[in-house]
């Protein structure tokens, strides 16, 4: 299976470049792979495709505000990244800089402190930042959101709580899990008045989710490491619902991820810790029975993970429709709801 499998056209225009002026004023693309039929409807009418007892599963992660500017030594400048932070004063970062710094090189940051590297991971850089300040705090006094690559501008003033869902509490993400963007207090109350019920994971993003694959071959593909945790409680929660002949609905492909983490043996398990796993055709997805999820790129792993929940042909076939219709493509843009067969 090669990446070029799960290739398509995407012109540029359709990559949303802000979010709409409502979170929840995006659109909704329907797709049921079991009759292999989509339907073109708004996301404010997600609720009339849920029932009393499902059970909606959350990404509660909370995006910091990740990138950093600074200088080098001699003046160049610096776009510090952060991929994970690993300490009260140290992180994993990705390094925008013409010229790559050495062990022991220092960064001035803009409020006069200073970063220095400690090593070099493969694409990133190991630093310790050299503030009285912890980390977290410094990067709420001196970061930027980090969006994606593909929105071609600075993040302004508004990006701060767009970029970011409406339940994020967790603090340990440096991007967002797009697929909660577009709901809105006003759809949770609906959601919560019809009877459905929710639950939460934390899985924190890390910029390795932007990494673009480079192996042809699929199984050839290393995913890069995230931090996640499925708590007994939520186990619980499942368990209760799929007795009871409930739905469980994964907001995002973070969830699916992280519940595929934790299921051992075909059981759903409390875990707490690291994930590299990746999910393509192949992959029998068992801890979902429907995803609430945003479009993605060409080629990247998330478009195997969805192929893997809804078959391959079906969702290329539903992704060529969204150009077709217009739909707006990525962290900002419109949504899915997809059925999987057999569910």
């Amino acid at each position: 299976m090669k990446k070029s499998d799960f290739d398509f056209e995407l012109p540029p225009e359709l990559i949303a470049q802000a979010p709409l002026a409502e979170r929840s004023a995006s659109r909704l693309l329907l797709l049921d792979a079991q009759n292999g039929t989509r339907e073109d409807r708004l996301f404010r009418e997600l609720p009339d495709f849920l029932q009393p007892g499902d059970l909606l599963v959350f990404n509660d992660t909370r995006v910091l505000p990740a990138r950093l500017y600074g200088r080098k030594g001699t003046g160049g400048a610096v776009e510090i990244l952060i991929e994970r932070v690993t300490g009260a004063h140290e992180a994993t970062v990705q390094l925008g800089v013409s010229k790559k710094p050495k062990e022991g090189a220092r960064i001035e940051l803009a409020d006069g402190s200073f970063a220095t590297v400690l090593g070099r991971d493969d694409a990133f850089f190991r630093l310790r930042f050299e503030s009285p300040e912890p980390l977290e705090k410094l990067l709420l006094k001196l970061g930027e959101m980090p969006l994606p690559p593909y929105i071609e501008r600075h993040a302004d003033a508004s990006d701060m709580e767009r970029y970011q869902t409406v339940y994020a509490r967790e603090p340990g993400a440096v991007a967002a899990p797009t697929a909660g963007l577009h709901f809105d207090e006003a759809m949770l109350a609906t959601l919560r008045d019809k009877g459905v019920d929710f639950g939460y994971v934390t899985l924190h993003v890390g910029a390795g989710t932007f990494q673009p694959m480079r192996a042809d071959d699929v199984r050839d593909h290393v995913m890069h490491r995230e931090w996640l945790n499925v708590g007994a409680a939520l186990v619980e929660k499942i368990r209760r619902t799929r007795a009871a002949g409930g739905r469980v609905v994964a907001v995002g492909t973070t969830v699916v991820r992280a519940l595929e983490s934790a299921t051992r043996d075909g059981e759903l398990q409390p875990f707490a810790g690291e994930t590299q796993i990746f999910i393509f055709p192949g992959y029998r997805i068992t801890s979902v029975d429907a995803l609430v999820t945003n479009f993605h790129l060409p080629q990247s792993t998330l478009l195997m993970l969805v192929s893997a929940l809804a078959g391959r042909e079906f969702m290329l076939e539903s992704y060529r429709h969204a150009v077709a219709q217009r739909y707006r493509f990525f962290s900002y843009g419109d949504a899915m709801l997809i059925l999987p067969k057999g569910r």
